[in-house]
């Protein structure tokens, strides 16, 4: 029994140390934001035209025929161009002074007389644009592309689709 005795004070002078003085308690602050915005539309007002291209006979390659996003045109010299061409049209709306960034990626154009003939469009898309500070008119940008020809290229109307995305920065 002394042997308990002499253990009992050193168990409550442990114990009187774990029941000290209180912690002292501490506060900071953090700023908190949200950044909301409207939810994007993007509206097609225009489709892409490269117009009427006539092929010449003879054994040839590399013909390129397209309209730049800025609406300049170009026609190889190996092929005969006509018509009006034109670039594809949008408008973008969302918040005000926002980044936006664009994407359309080329398309496969499908010839309407023989699926199984296709061209390539590359496209020239702007890599991204800016919204106004004012307004709900959005912002206008125009898509272009080209694509290239050689004197196996089976005649007919070639269609696709232009997919554009348009995303917050």
């Amino acid at each position: 029994m002394i042997r308990h005795a002499r253990h009992l004070p050193i168990l409550f002078v442990a114990c009187a140390a774990g029941f000290g003085a209180p912690a002292q308690a501490v506060t900071q602050t953090a700023s908190v934001n949200a950044n909301v915005v409207k939810p994007l539309t993007l509206v097609a007002l225009q489709n892409l035209n490269l117009g009427t291209v006539t092929l010449p006979p003879g054994s040839w390659s590399g013909a390129t025929v397209g309209i730049s996003r800025a609406g300049v045109f170009s026609c190889s010299a190996k092929v005969i161009c006509t018509g009006a061409p034109t670039t594809a049209r949008f408008n973008v709306t969302g918040s005000n002074r926002m980044t936006v960034l664009v994407t359309a990626p080329s398309v496969t154009l499908v010839n309407q007389n023989d699926n199984a003939r296709t061209l390539t469009l590359t496209v020239d898309s702007p890599a991204q644009v800016t919204l106004p500070n004012s307004g709900n008119q959005g912002v206008l940008f125009n898509v272009g592309g080209s694509i290239t020809l050689d004197s196996t290229t089976v005649g007919g109307t070639y269609s696709g689709t232009i997919n554009v995305t348009v995303d917050y920065q």
